[in-house]
């Protein structure tokens, strides 16, 4: 390392958010600018540990020391270099991804871990601006060609390392544009789609075609895609939201978060003048204390909701690490994002068992209970606790309860594919679904999960189509997929 004590000399920083009065006025992303000799002051506490934990941590294999080093010592176009080598995408991990790196940072044992995240980004924002990033065009072509099903960040680096192996590789997409959740399902203030256009922008160079509006199972058929192409990649998410069937479920203004959050990036996109869901002067309550639930709530803040509840069922985290997750672990702890800074009341171990609607069928209210954790017959579950029953009046509610696997009709059903008990698409350990030379990858063979392990997958699926058309190959590997074997 450059500086090796440079963990002695410096404490962790990292970008502070635009004041919350400022940022609430617009979409724009929340984060205000780092200053470069800032990041390279911060890419100095990288240690010289002997073994950098942090490699593991990232599903991607990301040369995190590396690349920190050659930031502190001012080369910047190397460091891109040897960040895309293990990432397509940095710029969406660098800005979405929860950093699991940092979780099992070396120095993160005793000491605030060092800021790779900020490392990332500031290396690929700065590779953009510097014109260092441009199409990597592949070698020689080799007459094979591929569908990509989906346009999420699995599908996108399935394409891509496909398109520079030299296969010919067509992303179909069924909405409008290419980019699946980081289209419409991110927030603008989380990732300005700018950010997304211009990747895009570089595989379309590269050779990649999008064919979007096109619905695998309705507009095209799976025999169709098998007689047309050599193989196929599905990457087409885990899209079956969790419900929550209770009495009052069918009262207007009870929306899935992804029919809410959709919409807003659509008026953001300029097609829409304004959403027909929207948070404006009501009180909102959000069931789900997740990444979708802290996205909801940015969004209801920015359209100008009353107020804003978030419910979570389980009990609120420590704020410090729980022993139950030591370093190098995930750390089960307290975590705020930039929209909880925003406004909003959050309620945790609680369960919504009652929506309450009006004389016009609206939703005016719900009525919950608080609960506790316990085990039975090994499984836990969650008690409600007498005499705790409360109400709280709302005019919308947003749920974020997550997803519970791929969808089984259509696509899946053309293709006769396999699911595994998790309701996921089953697959063996060379990706390959029960279908000939079709492979799945990402949330629809892995579940719900996380972008770095998305990406992961889909340039390790790329490489399983590759050996497969042309007998061996060389490109990277980085994970095995974990689904449960055919049968």
């Amino acid at each position: 390392m450059g500086d090796a004590q440079g963990f002695l000399k410096h404490d962790r920083k990292t970008p502070q958010y635009r004041p919350v009065p400022v940022r609430l006025k617009d979409w724009k992303e929340v984060t205000a600018p780092f200053p470069l000799d800032e990041v390279q002051t911060q890419a100095s506490r990288c240690m010289d540990c002997g073994i950098p934990f942090c490699n593991q941590g990232c599903p991607l294999g990301n040369l995190i020391p590396d690349w920190n080093d050659l930031v502190y010592r001012d080369e910047w176009q190397a460091a891109i270099e040897r960040l895309h080598a293990t990432n397509n995408f940095p710029e969406f991990t660098g800005r979405l991804c929860p950093a699991p790196c940092e979780a099992a940072c070396v120095l993160g044992i005793n000491q605030p871990p060092v800021t790779i995240k900020l490392s990332e980004v500031s290396i690929i924002d700065r590779a953009f601006a510097e014109g260092w990033v441009t199409p990597v065009l592949p070698a020689r072509t080799t007459g094979y060609r591929v569908a990509v099903i989906g346009s999420g960040p699995a599908g996108l680096a399935a394409a891509q390392q496909l398109t520079r192996a030299g296969h010919g590789v067509v992303v179909f997409e069924r909405d409008d544009r290419p980019g699946g959740l980081l289209r419409y399902g991110i927030p603008e203030f989380k990732m300005e789609k700018a950010v997304l256009d211009r990747r895009l922008d570089q595989m379309r160079a590269e050779g990649t075609e999008f064919r979007c509006g096109v619905e695998v199972g309705v507009h095209v058929s799976a025999a169709e895609l098998q007689q047309d192409f050599d193989a196929v990649v599905l990457a087409g998410g885990a899209t079956v939201r969790r419900d929550l069937p209770i009495p009052g479920r069918d009262l207007h203004g009870i929306h899935q978060a992804m029919d809410y959050l959709p919409i807003a990036n659509r008026v953001q996109e300029g097609d829409l003048d304004e959403p027909w869901i929207t948070a404006e002067g009501k009180r909102v309550v959000i069931i789900g204390g997740g990444d979708t639930g802290a996205d909801c709530l940015g969004t209801a803040n920015r359209q100008g909701a009353r107020s804003v509840h978030q419910f979570e069922i389980m009990p609120r985290p420590p704020d410090e690490r729980a022993p139950s997750t030591p370093w190098p672990l995930w750390p089960l702890m307290m975590r705020t994002a930039s929209a909880h800074e925003e406004g909003v009341e959050r309620v945790y171990a609680v369960n919504t068992v009652e929506f309450l609607g009006d004389t016009d069928g609206n939703v005016s209210a719900l009525r919950a209970v608080e609960v506790r954790s316990e085990v039975v017959d090994g499984r836990p579950t969650f008690v409600p606790v007498a005499g705790t029953e409360f109400e709280v009046p709302c005019e919308l509610v947003l749920l974020a309860l997550g997803f519970t696997g791929a969808e089984r009709q259509g696509l899946a059903e053309q293709f006769g594919l396999d699911f595994d008990d998790r309701g996921n698409v089953a697959r063996n350990d060379q990706w390959h679904t029960n279908v000939d030379n079709v492979f799945v990858c990402g949330d629809m063979g892995r579940g719900q999960s996380l972008i770095v392990w998305a990406i992961a997958e889909g340039r390790s699926c790329a490489a399983a189509v590759d050996r497969t058309l042309m007998g061996e190959t060389d490109l990277p590997s980085p994970v095995e997929p974990t689904s449960q074997p055919l049968r």
